[in-house]
């Protein structure tokens, strides 16, 4: 029996709870969204040459599911460790997957910005969450259809035609309960024509010693020459599953970056889903990910350059020690009609133990004439020869093995487009190729070094 079957009867036993403790577009797509789950199962081990993991058995123990939305509260202070030094943001913080503004926040915020509970929005700003929520993501996954059926609340972003933001959003995803959780996360994010904006998302967990599964489902809209960075920082627990993926959509001209940065987890997916659909659109997709132990890290991208002159830089970097798992899958598709397009994709790593496991499979569809394409993934150890002449000099091996690895990942980090962040995650990289998982995670450091 596949496992959405338990969360089909837990939403038909609690449809008026659900839709009640919601509103408008989330509530409007819970038909479609069954209708997609009806006899459906979710992706299993080698279902795919990618599919190293099955997703079955990610949703298969039995989380509790708050709908009924009581609120089971958190302590930024003791779960929040991505602060930027030197970098004011408007800040915001998701609790489990209810909204809470951050203190003056909005205060800030220019003329005709919106940043919101994407609940109250679905009810406030109907017409605007009526056209894009539902409209980027795609009917035809099966975990994004099943976040759809049970999301209940999330974030609305939306900066309107012509508006440069200064300040950058910083969303803070906080996970606290004291028994097995399942969250469904939701956010719609939309940049409006010659608009500007960058946007930080960390996610953390606040009670380490339970375990929790975390469903989201990002939908972002750049309109034409639109400008957005998306930063997202996951430093949470190893009793943290999370399955996410982020539907993007660029008009003419829009340019974009998207760094996915996994240092502590315990399961985590990502699926990326870009479809450049205007001319001369520009993306950068990035990712870094570190794990040890049984950690198990997987990046699946797919971007599809559909108009002509558009360009993508791709690149994703892992270093996976002891027994840990990493999967890459990445297709840059080129339509026809959509000459001139440049299009690079990159999938480097490092297996540091003989027990590390790397899969990966870069692919590029070509269906035109007159674009410049390329690929490729490679998988090694470090570099004995360099490891060797830094120990003649006198440096200890754990220090030396650290060195190389931070050297690895400094290309991604270089690709980051706000100084300030770029520091940030040089130390926070550093801290955690140390060996200090979560060395802020003050209410839960103990268990978070034990597992």
């Amino acid at each position: 029996m596949s496992s959405i079957n338990q969360y089909i009867e837990l939403y038909k036993e609690n449809v008026e709870a659900v839709c009640g403790n919601s509103a408008g577009a989330l509530n409007s797509a819970r038909r479609s969204a069954l209708e997609a789950l009806d006899g459906a199962s979710l992706p299993e081990k080698g279902d795919e040459d990618y599919e190293v993991t099955s997703l079955e058995d990610v949703f298969a123990p039995d989380y509790g599911v708050n709908v009924n939305r009581i609120d089971l509260g958190a302590n930024p202070a003791e779960a929040f460790r991505c602060d930027v030094p030197n970098m004011s943001t408007c800040m915001y913080f998701l609790f489990n997957d209810a909204f809470h503004p951050g203190k003056n926040a909005a205060n800030s915020l220019p003329e005709g910005v919106i940043i919101k509970s994407l609940k109250d929005a679905a009810a406030e700003n109907a017409d605007l969450v009526d056209e894009y929520y539902g409209r980027i993501a795609s009917p035809d996954c099966k975990q994004t259809a099943l976040n759809t059926l049970l999301a209940q609340d999330g974030i609305f972003v939306y900066v309107p035609d012509g508006v440069v933001m200064e300040k950058p959003i910083q969303l803070v995803n906080i996970l606290n309960s004291g028994t097995p959780l399942m969250v469904n996360r939701r956010m719609l994010i939309v940049i409006g024509n010659n608009a500007c904006a960058r946007m930080l998302v960390c996610d953390h967990t606040q009670n380490c010693g339970v375990d929790y599964l975390n469903s989201q489902v990002v939908e972002i809209y750049a309109g034409e020459n639109a400008v957005f960075d998306y930063y997202d920082i996951e430093d949470s627990s190893t009793g943290t599953n999370r399955v996410s993926s982020f539907y993007v959509r660029q008009q003419s001209g829009a340019n974009l970056m998207i760094d996915g940065i996994t240092l502590m987890n315990g399961f985590t997916r990502n699926n990326y889903v870009v479809d450049l659909a205007g001319s001369g659109t520009e993306l950068h997709l990035y990712g870094m990910a570190m794990a040890n132990g049984r950690r198990h890290i997987d990046n699946h991208t797919v971007v599809r350059h559909a108009a002509k002159g558009g360009r993508t830089d791709e690149l994703f970097k892992y270093v996976l020690d002891e027994n840990s798992v990493g999967s890459f899958s990445g297709l840059i598709q080129v339509c026809p009609g959509a000459e001139k397009t440049e299009a690079y994709q990159s999938n480097k790593n490092i297996c540091a133990s003989e027990g590390a496991r790397m899969y990966s499979k870069p692919q590029l569809i070509i269906d035109c004439d007159d674009v410049k394409c390329s690929h490729g993934s490679s998988t090694g150890q470090l570099d004995q020869q360099a490891l060797f002449y830094m120990r003649q000099r006198g440096i200890p091996e754990h220090e030396a093995r650290l060195m190389l690895m931070q050297a690895f990942m400094n290309d991604v980090i270089a690709g980051v487009r706000m100084e300030a962040l770029k520091d940030r995650l040089r130390h926070l990289v550093e801290s955690r190729f140390a060996g200090n998982n979560s060395a802020s995670c003050r209410s839960c450091s103990s268990t978070c070094h034990k597992q």
